[in-house]
């Protein structure tokens, strides 16, 4: 049974750093494509970045591109979402999520399972 949980979240000041972490159970991480994504209170979920199998092709959404870096070690079956130069809005609910193929910043292209969330705070 696949598992996912996100780790790394907490209260950071705008400017500041976060690695969030995103650990897989269950099965070998380099089968997938993985996404995270965030979900602020009363806002839907959106895509913030996404990796493909490789690891070679990566996405971002716009309002996090130059700041976010995502990345993966299949050897741990952990990907990360690097945030530098944080900004209050990004302020939200952190959670990853893999499919089998192509990579997306589109949710609903995930089947599951999703995470906890890790929740991320940019507050001064």
């Amino acid at each position: 049974q696949l598992q996912l949980v996100e780790s790394g979240g907490g209260l950071v000041q705008p400017g500041g750093s976060l690695r969030l972490s995103c650990v897989l159970s269950g099965s070998s991480l380099d089968y997938y494509a993985i996404g995270w994504f965030r979900q602020a209170p009363g806002k839907e979920r959106e895509g913030v970045s996404c990796i493909s199998r490789s690891g070679i092709d990566t996405n971002y959404a716009d309002s996090v591109k130059g700041r976010f870096t995502i990345s993966r070690d299949n050897a741990k079956n952990t990907v990360y979402l690097q945030m530098n130069r944080v900004k209050p809005e990004d302020t939200a609910a952190y959670y990853c999520a893999v499919r089998f193929g192509v990579q997306s910043l589109n949710s609903s292209w995930y089947g599951g399972p999703w995470g906890q969330g890790t929740q991320v705070t940019v507050s001064s």
